[in-house]
């Protein structure tokens, strides 16, 4: 299975300009025959800490202009996972959405979420995508290693983790490396590949990321790493059919 993660500028407020964006990316996707493309979380509208700009931005799953959206972005071979957030109900969850062949084929939402207002996801759905399998934890959920273990004892090879590292100047330089470390402990302990996908750039109140995406193998060693401070896309071969494996389930934390 080809799989992708790109690494894109974050763009605030302006979905119309990702998904102009995401269009380009997938159909670029679809042409390098990538089976699974994974885009940074909250990457359709903007990530933010604040309650009330949660609100502001989510968006229902069954509401038409996503429905419209999607059609328009993913419509080949392609399956993607984009970062949203979502409205349901009154209740408002960071999540990520699995589309395929321009339809919305479910969603993961955030278990920890550290944004104001967020409501924890409990779910844990796994996909299946030819011979492989693979669940979603978004950033900070790797901090609880039960997430990961939920999908892999679901079957899962494969975790793919949306993250969006833009923080204030310190914390930026604080949490680079260890966001990698993450993603690193995360396959020793479950035996699954993992797959990250981070933003890049500055928001309006001078917050940055340096860009944290990369592919990490069962044995936790990075395959591939984009280049920090500038957008990227990292492509990498899985290996056909997913491999059997077991995961150690006595790791104490998994850090990010």
């Amino acid at each position: 299975m080809r799989v992708a993660a790109f690494q894109r500028l974050a763009i605030f407020d302006a979905v119309d300009k990702v998904a102009d964006v995401l269009a380009r990316d997938l159909a670029w996707a679809d042409e390098q025959g990538i089976d699974l493309a994974l885009f940074p979380e909250c990457y359709l509208q903007g990530h933010s800490y604040k309650a009330a700009i949660a609100r502001r931005r989510a968006l229902s799953l069954d509401d038409p202009a996503l429905d419209a959206l999607v059609g328009r972005c993913v419509s080949g071979k392609t399956t993607a996972i984009i970062g949203l957030f979502e409205r349901r109900g009154e209740s408002i969850y960071n999540s990520a959405i699995v589309v395929r062949a321009g339809r919305i084929d479910g969603a993961y939402a955030k278990a920890h979420p550290l944004e104001s207002g967020c409501t924890p996801g409990t779910d844990f759905p796994v996909w299946t995508l030819g011979d492989w399998r693979f669940g979603i934890n978004i950033c900070a959920d790797l901090r609880y290693p039960y997430t990961s273990t939920r999908l892999a004892r679901k079957g899962a090879g494969l975790i793919c983790n949306p993250i969006n590292l833009m923080l204030r100047p310190h914390k930026a330089e604080k949490w680079h490396k260890p966001g990698i470390s993450g993603l690193q402990i995360c396959a020793k302990h479950t035996g699954c590949w993992v797959m990250a996908s981070d933003v890049v750039g500055s928001n309006d109140d001078g917050w940055f990321s340096y860009g944290s995406s990369a592919i990490v193998d069962p044995n936790g060693v990075v395959v591939a790493k984009a280049k920090p401070h500038s957008e990227d896309v990292l492509v990498f071969d899985l290996p056909d059919p997913q491999p059997v494996r077991g995961f150690d389930q006595k790791t104490p934390m998994i850090a990010t």
